[in-house]
């Protein structure tokens, strides 16, 4: 029987790789150049060399989960192609008119530009027909209309539609029927359909967010048709390997599965990442942290509270709103490979743009020719003169040299100029920590920070003087953690379904039957993972607020049959995590209405997660050499330590350097870093406990 599991991170620069031995427990982890130009290529490539060291074959691969960016970042380049839209007679611009909001930054409107909309006001379509607030219906559905709609887009070529009728959350009748119209009369369209996205009401984000999910699925589709494909021939009887993909959400879903919900997936990689970083804070006694994860393209941060990376459904990918529920992700463009340049103005700037893996930083060699983070690591010693082990050789002068003419205009000395380009990095991590922090309420200062990824514990010791975090913890292969994160995650499925009601006249019947009705759809997808019903697990919840109010709360809503007293026992958890959430309540004021908006339920398929591995203890941090590394106040010899050699209780005291095969950890001088019983390196101030 099969018994290795293999994670796989796709990233801008690095494809991520790791594998468990389920038999075994032995673990293993690699990394890739990404390609790009064809993804599969990278990917197969991670999984060759991962069973190479694992000394195993292909007949041996149990399962692969997959992170991927190719929904992510078709739609933050905008590729969202020639989509159409079928919405309600008298509803053709519910797009143009959106939220009539302003983004933040810009005081007066009249500055502010409104970006182009997802589909043209020429390629809306409207059908007769409409449903009232309860799904009743107040005008029968127009099928000459739909007939004409389905003709306009198929001879336009426009094979790409998206369908959101006026209260269709409520009652499906009138959508269905209008993919039926489009299936005869124009069979080669993609169709979505937001009774099948999201069965919430808000027409203009369930309009966008079912037209991203038309836009994206094309290309999923062929992306894991090719990779399925690919990893049908591991095996010499050419059977399928089993094949995950991470959504959103924080749960893996089947590649079949998949392509019936591409949206799921478009914050597919960090959402592994957070989940990663939340096993081992939790397995190192931290329940609640900040998460960076860096890259070579961003950094992606979020906060753990409890054990559990924060939701919403509120997210948005680039200049979509999608309320599909998403870990609460916020990216950065300040990865190793953001570029420094010079704005109009003659000041430094960094950022968003980046060199990618394609032609890359400077130091690469490979066609790289504007100065980036890591040629400014390189050039200050915080980094070796090679990756991943020697696979990669960094070339010093190319980055001196290109740092050097940026410092020339600046009138700064080679070393200053990539100091500067290192503060600006860390303060735009920096204003992202906030962001998911003091926006939220949350006081930084409360957390520690777990940093990952190639670039991610970089520039940890000075965000924690940036920010006074309470410390920072960095684990074993930090490089990989993403795609350890992918092998620690259950199969997970959302349905919800608005249904509005006060709680004064709550139906507790109806409620129940809306929870059984989303339970059997959420049982229907586990079984089709091939879940048996005994391991199928339910989450239920549901957003309330107060009559009024814009915004709902999401609180559990306890498993039994749903009676006055549980609503009750809800509306008060729902008091109370309006005044954790925004410092006051109305519990006891009955002029203020406690109003249900949406229900929902989570499907759960647990899937076995890797143990905690311990690292043997430590008998003494030496150095395996040194080097000339500036830290800010000049250069200095530098002790450098192999992470490999260090173990358990093992402390290591700055100015230092600490390297392994995936990343590397400068501990700069005030600080020091600790090894602690599985491994990570727990880094503080020095007298800070």
């Amino acid at each position: 029987m099969p018994l290795i599991r293999i994670g796989i991170d796709t990233g801008g620069t690095f494809t991520d790789v790791v594998a468990v031995d389920e038999e075994t427990g032995r673990q293993a982890s690699t990394k890739t150049p990404s390609t790009p130009g064809d993804p599969a290529e990278g990917f197969m490539a991670g999984v060759h060399k991962i069973l190479r060291l694992l000394g195993a074959a292909g007949d041996d691969v149990g399962a692969v989960v997959h992170g991927t960016t190719v929904a992510t970042n078709r739609l933050l380049e905008g590729k969202v192609g020639h989509l159409g839209f079928v919405t309600t007679e008298g509803y053709a611009h519910v797009l143009e008119i959106a939220r009539q909001s302003v983004p933040d930054g810009y005081g007066n409107s009249y500055f502010w530009v409104k970006p182009p909309r997802i589909v043209p006001a020429d390629l809306v379509r409207t059908v007769g027909g409409r449903l009232a607030h309860d799904g009743s219906e107040l005008r029968p559905f127009s099928e000459d209309d739909a007939v004409a709609a389905a003709r306009f887009f198929r001879d336009r070529g426009i094979t790409t539609v998206g369908v959101c009728f006026l209260h269709s959350y409520a009652n499906p009748e009138h959508e269905l029927r209008m993919r039926d119209v489009l299936a005869r009369e124009h069979p080669d369209a993609v169709v979505s359909i937001s009774a099948e996205v999201l069965r919430e009401y808000r027409e203009y984000e369930r309009s966008v967010t079912t037209l991203v999910d038309a836009a994206v699925k094309p290309s999923i589709a062929r992306y894991v048709g090719t990779i399925a494909s690919r990893l049908a021939t591991l095996r010499d009887d050419g059977d399928a390997v089993p094949f995950y993909v991470m959504k959103s959400n924080g749960g893996v879903l089947s590649a079949d599965e998949v392509v019936r919900q591409p949206i799921s997936t478009v914050l597919s990689g960090p959402a592994a990442g957070a989940l990663g970083a939340a096993v081992v804070a939790e397995a190192a006694g931290f329940g609640s942290v900040l998460t960076l994860d860096g890259g070579g393209t961003s950094t992606d941060v979020a906060v753990v509270v409890d054990g559990h990376p924060a939701l919403t459904t509120e997210g948005s990918v680039g200049a979509f709103p999608s309320k599909i529920p998403m870990i609460d992700v916020v990216t950065v463009g300040a990865g190793g490979g953001s570029v420094a340049w010079l704005s109009p103005e003659g000041t430094l700037k960094v950022g968003p743009r980046s060199a990618g893996a394609d032609p890359g930083p400077l130091c690469y060699g490979t066609g790289g020719t504007e100065p980036t983070v890591t040629d400014a690591h390189l050039l200050l010693g915080r980094i070796p003169p090679h990756l991943l082990g020697g696979e990669i050789p960094l070339d010093i002068d190319a980055a001196r040299s290109g740092v050097a003419a940026l410092a020339a205009e600046l009138g700064l000395t080679p070393e200053r100029c990539a100091a500067g380009i290192l503060e600006i990095s860390t303060w735009n991590q920096a204003n992202a920590l906030r962001q998911v922090t003091v926006t939220r309420g949350l006081d930084v200062r409360d957390f520690h920070l777990v940093s990952f990824g190639g670039s991610g514990s970089l520039l940890a010791c000075r965000l924690a003087d940036v920010l006074g975090l309470a410390g920072v913890l960095v684990p074993p292969d930090p490089g990989n953690l993403s795609a350890y994160g992918l092998l620690t995650v259950d199969v997970r499925n959302d349905y919800v379904r608005t249904a509005v009601a006060r709680h004064a006249v709550l139906d507790p019947d109806a409620a129940g039957k809306t929870f059984d009705d989303l339970r059997a759809e959420a049982s229907a997808a586990l079984e089709r993972e091939g879940f048996a019903a005994g391991e199928r697990r339910y989450l239920r919840t549901a957003d309330l607020r107060y009559f009024g109010q814009a915004s709902e709360v999401r609180v559990e809503v306890p498993d039994g049959p749903v009676t006055t007293a549980l609503a009750d026992a809800v509306a008060a958890a729902f008091h109370a995590a309006h005044r954790r959430l925004y410092g006051y309540d109305f519990a006891g004021d009955a002029r203020q209405e406690v109003e249900w908006v949406n229900l929902r339920v989570t499907g759960v398929g647990p899937i076995a997660r890797p143990a905690p591995r311990f690292a043997p203890r430590g008998t003494g941090a030496v150095p395996r050499t040194s080097r000339p590394v500036d830290f800010g106040d000049g250069w200095a010899d530098t002790p450098i330590y192999d992470r490999a050699a260090l173990g358990a209780g093992d402390i290591v005291a700055g100015p230092a350097v600490v390297e392994e095969f995936g990343s590397t950890v400068p501990v700069h001088p005030g600080f020091r870093a600790v090894v602690d019983a599985h491994g990570n390196l727990l880094i503080t101030r020095e007298g800070h406990q």
